[in-house]
């Protein structure tokens, strides 16, 4: 049975960090491009951070509005999945999902982030 099972949500201030993680199970996750997505309310999901599969060259990207704040990183050995968010701002607020995409996609069912003072 495919899981994946986010955590680290929570409340923070403006300007503070949360590490977000994202547990796998039931696929061969180093095969797997991992994703981070997030979903405000009134909002369409949108791509926040991209690792792809283990490879000669593991490529990351990033959306504007979060590059040179957050990092994306993966743990191969232990199955997660990684988001390091700093300088936190209100709106970052959303829930944040990962997903994995192969030859199917699997979906977390989110975690919520609310940066707020």
């Amino acid at each position: 049975q495919v899981q994946l099972v986010e955590s680290g949500g929570g409340l923070v201030q403006p300007g503070g960090s949360l590490r977000l993680s994202c547990s796998a199970s039931g696929f061969i996750f180093r095969t797997f491009h991992m994703s981070w997505y997030r979903q405000a309310p009134g909002k369409e999901r949108e791509l926040v951070a991209f690792i792809s599969s283990t490879g000669i060259t593991m490529t990351t990207n990033y959306a504007d509005s979060v590059k040179g704040r957050f990092t994306i990183s993966r743990d191969n050995t232990k199955n997660m999945l990684y988001l390091q968010m700093n300088s936190l701002k209100p709106e970052d607020t959303a829930v944040y999902y990962c997903k994995a995409s192969g030859s199917v996609d699997f979906w977390g069912q989110g975690t919520q982030v609310t940066v707020s003072s």
